[in-house]
């Protein structure tokens, strides 16, 4: 093959948009529906709504993207990963996967010093659990240069030759020594079981409604039954009028649940996580055990001498929409983020009070943004939480500080949640908040999408991330001061099919892909939880957010 006809893939979610060879992506798009055309004037892209009437078929019925054709194909190319050249099916298939135990790396041309802004190279070299070097690609790792001693570390890309050798790249930040650490997330094989069960495995969690009534003689009864999203592939039951199912107007979204014994389908009050089924195979059982996800390398242990140069590092742009993410995106150093992005800088307890004064907050969408309104509150201590007797993991929650004019919110980006029990008419769609806000230049909107959407086809991810655009691109149009941030995903410590890495790279890149353009805030955290030292957890750890609030202070209120 030659060097032109070469194919990578950086393995980070904001890698080179490299597309993979000419090949089918499934079924042919469904035609989009008519669009309802809006007055182009104020620069932004013209992403058009979707008619929003009850007329319209529910998005469900059409397994509706709600991205243009033109669009979706681009996505899909974005999304490609490579993989095996065969499809792994056999239990004895497991000695042909990537060995976390037998692949290694070394440090290319290593030298006796470097200086601060040079870049490291680093070749990986994938071999399976018989030895032998792997002649596919496909694999996830993730990398690192680091050093203990002085809590310093950077993210690494990761680029991948598609013939079993990866090529890892590292720019040295800070003065002192360092070390390059290597893990091995999945393997190719691993990521090809992902594949699968995103697209064939939508029912392996799954939710519980709870119906409250009374029965003939009066007294209180409750029944429980199992729930999920209705799309495409994903079936309750196969009987005919199963099902209860909750049509949401304005976003076409319909949540199902099987009918209960006796009350009627009005009686729902409250949602919470069911359960997970397990349709995994014998061989990916071995796949993703943990002797076979999230394992170190074991490779080249030589310090790497960084010495001081006149290399600026850290950015001195002011922090505003649009920017891109490069990688890496920063670094730590005593535990302390300096961003390659733009002109983040630290926040006291004052200036935090100062950058929130006569500001509203609205933060939507999982725990790990309700991670970071209790942490507003700690860095602002004039902020007071008001009790409005809602379920803590869901919210809605408020805050408020009267002598500074700041109000601070959060609720759930809505179903699907995999949570403990909650009111269901306090679960709203995210996208229907923000069509309820009126924006301005006192408004700050920060929203995430991607923990509790890992079990479902693309296209779901997809529709859903279309519909919060649609709401964002309309409150930018109303509202153009009105500034929106959007949260990353973060490592989580999860290595498996109900929740991954990988789902959450592909997510973040489709997130991105979403809102280039359309005058948002990025914030990437992904980089500031795979290259620390503290163990990955779903919810960081408080370092960690601490850094991460810096960051949307500094959007907020840039220098």
């Amino acid at each position: 093959m030659g060097s032109f006809q070469l194919l990578v893939m950086w393995y980070t979610y904001m890698g080179g948009h490299f597309p993979g060879p000419s090949r089918s992506y499934g079924r042919p798009l469904p035609r989009p529906l008519p669009q309802l055309h809006m007055p182009r004037s104020d620069g932004l892209p013209d992403h058009t709504p979707k008619p929003n009437n009850q007329t319209v078929s529910p998005a469900s019925a059409i397994n509706d993207p709600g991205f243009s054709e033109d669009e979706w194909d681009r996505m899909l190319k974005l999304l490609h990963w490579p993989g095996p050249d065969r499809q792994i099916t056999g239990l004895h298939d497991h000695q042909n996967s990537t060995s976390p135990d037998h692949s290694t790396f070394v440090i290319n041309d290593l030298k006796g010093s470097y200086y601060v802004g040079e870049e490291l190279y680093v070749t990986i070299v994938a071999k399976d659990f018989t030895k032998t070097p792997k002649s596919y690609g496909g694999d996830l790792f993730q990398a690192k240069v680091f050093s203990n001693k002085l809590k310093a570390s950077v993210f690494g890309e990761v680029l991948d030759h598609l013939n079993g050798t990866y090529l890892a790249r590292f720019t040295l930040p800070w003065v002192g020594l360092a070390s390059v650490a290597v893990r091995l997330i999945h393997s190719s094989e691993a990521v090809q079981a992902l594949q699968r069960h995103r697209s064939t495995d939508s029912n392996r969690c799954f939710f519980t409604g709870y119906y409250v009534g009374s029965n003939p003689q009066g007294a209180r009864v409750e029944e429980k039954v199992e729930c999920n999203v209705k799309w495409e592939g994903l079936v309750l039951s196969s009987k005919k009028d199963c099902c209860c199912e909750y049509h949401d107007a304005n976003t076409r979204l319909t949540w199902q649940c099987l009918k209960p014994p006796t009350l009627p389908c009005s009686a729902l009050m409250d949602h919470s996580m069911g359960g997970y089924k397990n349709h995994m195979t014998a061989l990916e059982e071995v796949l993703f055990d943990s002797q076979h996800v999230n394992r170190w390398l074991k490779g080249d242990s030589s310090l790497i001498r960084v010495m001081a140069s006149n290399t600026t590092i850290g950015s001195i742009e002011s922090c505003k929409p649009g920017l891109p993410t490069p990688i890496p995106a920063g670094f730590y150093m005593n535990d302390v983020w300096t961003s390659f992005v733009c002109a983040a800088r630290n926040f006291a307890e004052d200036d935090a009070t100062q950058c929130l004064k006569n500001r509203h907050i609205y933060i939507m969408g999982d725990s790990t943004l309700r991670q970071w309104f209790d942490y507003l509150i700690l860095a602002v201590p004039t902020l007071k939480r008001m009790d409005l007797h809602g379920v803590y993991h869901s919210g809605p929650h408020m805050a408020v500080d009267v002598q500074n004019n700041i109000d601070l919110h959060f609720r759930s980006h809505g179903l699907p949640l995999r949570l403990p029990k909650a009111p269901v008419v306090s679960l709203h769609y995210m996208s229907n908040e923000i069509d309820g806000m009126a924006g301005g230049p006192h408004t700050i909107v920060v929203f995430d999408m991607w923990a509790h959407f890992t079990n479902y086809p693309l296209s779901y991810y997809a529709y859903r991330v279309s519909q919060v655009r649609r709401a964002v691109v309309a409150l930018l149009r109303r509202a153009p001061e009105t500034k929106v941030i959007i949260k990353s995903a973060n490592t989580t410590g999860y290595k498996n099919i109900y929740s991954s890495d990988w789902f959450l790279m592909q997510f973040d890149r489709m997130l991105q892909e979403a809102f280039r353009g359309v005058g948002v805030y990025f914030l990437d955290v992904w980089q500031m939880t795979a290259c620390h030292y503290n163990i990955e957890d779903i919810h960081p750890a408080q370092i960690i957010v601490k850094n991460e609030i810096d960051i949307l202070l500094s959007f907020i209120c840039p220098k």
